[in-house]
């Protein structure tokens, strides 16, 4: 079993990990009057919102679900910079997915397609697509197969590596948050972790060799990160792939460089203790 398995139950073609990142192509009453009202309880329903998406390629018009902005409390970040959120995980919701024609990407990116591009997904995906838009809550299934859906789009459609890279990073986040979210009492459970993360360490080293070569020939920002922000996260994913030596190149960059704030310094030196602490146990 693969990160991309069952590509092919929605019309889609399977796609492997050397093909990602090729060279570019183409509410209670009160029991007394003078009782405060209980707060309802909030649901991850109500921070989202239904929103009309025109889509660029077919027309067609669709409906996605989308987090209210300014609703949701932001309570800090992992490591690699996934942030963590109080009420929901808005990763599920970054990814817009058109029914009718097969074209995915992130909300952010949805309109930036070019004609030819636009060609390639009506060539290409359309036909035999099948999908259907989830009809309440985004599960981590769904968005975990809203991810796989733009995947494909960018690499049919020859997007920068960046963005492919990009993507993988937002997988495996949703996959963490999955793993997360898995229930310990479950028969299955240590069985679902195991799967969890195979894959979500396949998605992260996808986006780390996505991001090295992007970061050869590609202009910053990249992906909305800057340079240092780039070169932080590549530290920390060479970090979980044990390229340790290539973290310590990155760290040093960071910590050397005008460019670089005093926050992402910060986090750098907790990086440079990490690796000096890991040297030492080898040493030892």
């Amino acid at each position: 079993m693969g990160l991309f398995d069952g590509m092919d139950k929605m019309g889609l073609k399977q796609i492997s990990q050397d093909e990602i990142f090729k060279a570019e192509e183409t509410a209670k009453k009160p029991a007394a009057a003078q009782e405060i009202k209980a707060k309802p309880q909030m649901t991850e329903e109500n921070y989202l919102l239904e929103r009309t998406m025109d889509c660029p390629v077919c027309g067609s018009k669709f409906k996605v679900k989308a987090v209210k902005s300014g609703r949701v409390r932001r309570v800090g970040q992992d490591k690699d910079l996934r942030p963590r959120f109080e009420q929901l995980d808005t990763a599920k919701y970054d990814v817009c997915v058109c029914s009718e024609c097969g074209y995915a990407a992130m909300s952010r990116d949805f309109k930036n397609i070019m004609d030819p591009q636009k060609k390639l997904v009506l060539e290409n995906i359309k036909p035999g697509f099948s999908y259907e838009e989830p009809a309440t809550l985004y599960t981590y299934d769904d968005a975990i197969k809203r991810y796989q859906i733009a995947l494909v789009n960018a690499i049919t459609c020859g997007r920068k590596d960046s963005e492919k890279a990009y993507l993988c990073l937002k997988m495996g986040w949703v996959i963490r948050g999955k793993s997360e979210s898995l229930d310990p009492e479950a028969e299955d459970y240590e069985a679902q972790l195991k799967k969890c993360k195979e894959d979500e360490d396949e998605a992260l080293k996808l986006a780390y060799e996505g991001f090295i070569a992007a970061r050869m020939k590609e202009e910053f920002p990249m992906a909305g990160m800057e340079q240092t922000t780039l070169d932080y996260l590549l530290a920390v994913l060479s970090m979980r792939f044990d390229n340790y030596v290539n973290a310590a190149k990155l760290v040093t960059g960071i910590l050397g460089s005008r460019l670089a704030g005093a926050k992402i310094k910060d986090m750098a030196r907790d990086l440079k203790e990490e690796i000096i602490a890991h040297q030492k146990e080898k040493e030892e």
